[in-house]
Protein backbone atom coordinates (compact mmCIF):
# COMPACT_ATOMS: atom_id res chain seq x y z
CA UNK A 1 0.00 0.00 0.00
CA UNK A 2 1.12 3.76 -0.53
CA UNK A 3 0.26 6.77 0.89
CA UNK A 4 -1.37 9.41 -0.62
CA UNK A 5 -2.12 12.71 0.41
CA UNK A 6 -5.28 14.37 0.38
CA UNK A 7 -7.14 17.85 2.19
CA UNK A 8 -8.44 17.31 5.36
CA UNK A 9 -11.18 20.28 6.80
CA UNK A 10 -10.73 23.44 4.90
CA UNK A 11 -6.97 24.84 4.98
CA UNK A 12 -4.92 21.77 6.10
CA UNK A 13 -3.08 19.08 4.72
CA UNK A 14 -3.07 15.73 6.54
CA UNK A 15 -2.53 11.69 5.28
CA UNK A 16 -5.62 9.99 4.81
CA UNK A 17 -4.91 6.21 4.12
CA UNK A 18 -8.47 5.59 4.03
CA UNK A 19 -10.20 8.20 1.97
CA UNK A 20 -9.01 9.08 -1.42
CA UNK A 21 -9.25 13.15 -2.13
CA UNK A 22 -12.56 12.47 -3.69
CA UNK A 23 -13.86 11.04 -0.59
CA UNK A 24 -14.62 7.47 -2.30
CA UNK A 25 -12.90 4.50 -0.62
CA UNK A 26 -8.99 3.22 -1.45
CA UNK A 27 -8.34 -0.24 -2.86
CA UNK A 28 -5.21 -1.65 -1.66
CA UNK A 29 -2.98 -1.21 -4.43
CA UNK A 30 -0.66 1.55 -5.55
CA UNK A 31 -1.78 5.28 -5.04
CA UNK A 32 1.02 7.73 -5.68
CA UNK A 33 -1.21 10.70 -7.20
CA UNK A 34 0.76 13.56 -4.57
CA UNK A 35 4.78 13.34 -5.02
CA UNK A 36 6.68 15.60 -2.97
CA UNK A 37 7.01 17.88 -5.96
CA UNK A 38 3.15 18.24 -5.73
CA UNK A 39 3.19 20.90 -3.01
CA UNK A 40 -0.38 20.89 -1.73
CA UNK A 41 0.63 22.52 1.82
CA UNK A 42 -1.38 25.98 2.67
CA UNK A 43 1.13 28.86 3.19
CA UNK A 44 1.05 30.86 5.92
CA UNK A 45 -0.26 34.50 5.79
CA UNK A 46 2.26 36.95 5.76
CA UNK A 47 0.09 39.77 7.77
CA UNK A 48 -2.09 37.54 10.04
CA UNK A 49 -2.67 38.51 13.50
CA UNK A 50 -0.97 36.62 16.37
CA UNK A 51 -3.50 33.63 16.79
CA UNK A 52 -4.14 33.37 12.66
CA UNK A 53 -0.18 33.42 12.41
CA UNK A 54 0.40 30.51 15.28
CA UNK A 55 -2.90 28.24 13.94
CA UNK A 56 -1.40 28.57 10.30
CA UNK A 57 2.21 27.69 11.40
CA UNK A 58 1.48 24.47 12.97
CA UNK A 59 -1.02 23.60 10.68
CA UNK A 60 2.18 24.19 8.09
CA UNK A 61 3.88 22.07 10.17
CA UNK A 62 1.63 19.30 10.61
CA UNK A 63 1.08 19.45 6.72
CA UNK A 64 4.65 19.35 5.82
CA UNK A 65 5.43 15.82 8.08
CA UNK A 66 2.45 14.45 6.05
CA UNK A 67 4.53 16.13 2.66
CA UNK A 68 7.48 13.69 3.96
CA UNK A 69 5.33 10.57 4.30
CA UNK A 70 3.22 10.74 1.18
CA UNK A 71 4.23 7.68 -1.80
CA UNK A 72 5.57 5.20 0.18
CA UNK A 73 4.86 2.13 1.33
CA UNK A 74 4.09 1.12 4.66
CA UNK A 75 7.51 -0.60 4.77
CA UNK A 76 9.43 2.29 3.60
CA UNK A 77 7.41 4.37 6.40
CA UNK A 78 8.37 1.51 9.16
CA UNK A 79 12.00 1.99 7.88
CA UNK A 80 14.28 3.47 10.37
CA UNK A 81 16.16 4.60 7.48
CA UNK A 82 19.48 6.25 9.78
CA UNK A 83 21.92 4.03 11.05
CA UNK A 84 22.83 5.55 14.29
CA UNK A 85 18.92 6.36 15.24
CA UNK A 86 15.73 4.29 15.54
CA UNK A 87 13.38 7.44 14.32
CA UNK A 88 11.12 6.27 11.52
CA UNK A 89 8.80 8.47 9.46
CA UNK A 90 5.51 5.93 11.19
CA UNK A 91 7.30 6.41 14.48
CA UNK A 92 7.05 10.61 14.29
CA UNK A 93 3.63 10.52 13.00
CA UNK A 94 2.78 7.64 15.95
CA UNK A 95 4.44 10.51 18.37
CA UNK A 96 2.93 13.75 16.70
CA UNK A 97 -0.33 11.95 17.79
CA UNK A 98 0.58 11.59 21.37
CA UNK A 99 1.98 14.79 21.48
CA UNK A 100 -1.26 16.70 19.80
CA UNK A 101 -3.20 14.58 22.41
CA UNK A 102 -1.40 15.33 25.37
CA UNK A 103 -1.03 18.89 25.08
CA UNK A 104 -4.54 19.84 23.84
CA UNK A 105 -6.57 17.63 25.38
CA UNK A 106 -4.32 17.00 28.78
CA UNK A 107 -3.24 19.78 29.56
CA UNK A 108 -5.37 22.20 27.86
CA UNK A 109 -9.22 20.77 27.91
CA UNK A 110 -7.86 19.21 31.28
CA UNK A 111 -9.02 16.00 30.06
CA UNK A 112 -8.01 12.51 31.98
CA UNK A 113 -6.63 10.35 29.11
CA UNK A 114 -3.78 7.39 28.32
CA UNK A 115 -1.06 6.91 26.22
CA UNK A 116 -1.85 5.43 23.05
CA UNK A 117 1.36 3.50 22.90
CA UNK A 118 2.00 3.36 26.72
CA UNK A 119 5.83 3.20 27.46
CA UNK A 120 7.97 0.12 27.47
CA UNK A 121 10.99 0.10 29.39
CA UNK A 122 10.77 3.45 30.28
CA UNK A 123 10.99 4.43 26.44
CA UNK A 124 8.15 6.39 24.07
CA UNK A 125 6.63 2.84 22.70
CA UNK A 126 4.86 5.25 19.56
CA UNK A 127 8.50 4.99 17.96
CA UNK A 128 8.79 1.09 18.07
CA UNK A 129 7.28 0.18 14.54
CA UNK A 130 7.85 -2.78 13.98
CA UNK A 131 4.16 -4.57 14.35
CA UNK A 132 2.71 -1.13 14.18
CA UNK A 133 -0.39 -0.73 12.16
CA UNK A 134 0.15 1.84 9.22
CA UNK A 135 -3.69 2.49 8.57
CA UNK A 136 -4.54 3.06 12.55
CA UNK A 137 -1.50 5.50 13.18
CA UNK A 138 -2.28 8.09 10.67
CA UNK A 139 -6.09 7.74 11.93
CA UNK A 140 -5.11 8.25 15.55
CA UNK A 141 -3.05 11.48 13.92
CA UNK A 142 -5.75 12.96 12.00
CA UNK A 143 -8.15 12.14 15.03
CA UNK A 144 -5.51 13.87 17.32
CA UNK A 145 -5.37 16.79 14.98
CA UNK A 146 -9.03 17.57 14.87
CA UNK A 147 -8.90 17.26 18.22
CA UNK A 148 -6.59 19.74 18.60
CA UNK A 149 -8.39 22.01 16.78
CA UNK A 150 -11.87 21.84 18.28
CA UNK A 151 -9.85 22.54 21.74
CA UNK A 152 -8.14 25.34 20.65
CA UNK A 153 -10.95 27.04 19.39
CA UNK A 154 -12.64 27.22 22.67
CA UNK A 155 -10.08 29.05 24.12
CA UNK A 156 -11.29 32.72 23.84
CA UNK A 157 -7.55 34.46 23.98
CA UNK A 158 -3.87 33.40 23.44
CA UNK A 159 -3.39 34.46 26.78
CA UNK A 160 -5.90 32.40 28.17
CA UNK A 161 -4.17 29.64 30.94
CA UNK A 162 -4.73 26.76 32.78
CA UNK A 163 -3.13 24.96 35.38
CA UNK A 164 -1.58 21.70 34.70
CA UNK A 165 1.01 20.12 37.79
CA UNK A 166 1.76 23.16 39.57
CA UNK A 167 2.35 25.07 36.14
CA UNK A 168 0.76 28.01 34.48
CA UNK A 169 0.33 27.78 30.60
CA UNK A 170 -1.84 29.94 28.26
CA UNK A 171 -2.75 28.48 24.38
CA UNK A 172 -0.02 31.03 22.89
CA UNK A 173 2.69 29.13 24.87
CA UNK A 174 0.73 25.64 23.41
CA UNK A 175 0.33 26.75 19.96
CA UNK A 176 4.24 27.70 19.99
CA UNK A 177 5.77 24.63 21.72
CA UNK A 178 3.58 22.45 18.93
CA UNK A 179 5.56 24.37 16.20
CA UNK A 180 8.46 23.72 17.94
CA UNK A 181 7.88 20.26 18.70
CA UNK A 182 7.07 19.36 14.84
CA UNK A 183 9.49 21.98 13.49
CA UNK A 184 11.86 19.77 15.18
CA UNK A 185 10.80 16.32 13.88
CA UNK A 186 10.35 17.48 10.65
CA UNK A 187 14.33 18.04 10.51
CA UNK A 188 14.19 14.39 11.35
CA UNK A 189 11.58 14.06 8.74
CA UNK A 190 13.44 15.48 5.88
CA UNK A 191 16.80 13.20 6.57
CA UNK A 192 14.70 10.19 6.94
CA UNK A 193 12.71 10.50 3.85
CA UNK A 194 16.00 10.79 1.29
CA UNK A 195 17.53 8.10 2.89
CA UNK A 196 14.45 6.48 2.22
CA UNK A 197 13.94 7.05 -1.75
CA UNK A 198 16.04 10.22 -2.14
CA UNK A 199 13.36 12.68 -2.07
CA UNK A 200 13.90 15.96 -0.57
CA UNK A 201 11.89 19.25 -0.41
CA UNK A 202 11.35 21.83 1.91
Amino acid sequence: MLISGSLVGEDSLLFDPVQLPNGEARDSGPCNDHPLSDDQRIHPSKVAGDRASLIAFLDYQRATLAMKCQGLTGGQLKRKAVPTSGLSLLGLVRHAAEVERSWFRWVLNGEDGKALWPRVNGEFADFHVDDADVEEAFAFWREACDGSRAAADTVESLDDTVEFRGEVISLRYVLTHMIEEYARHNGHADLLREAIDGEVGE
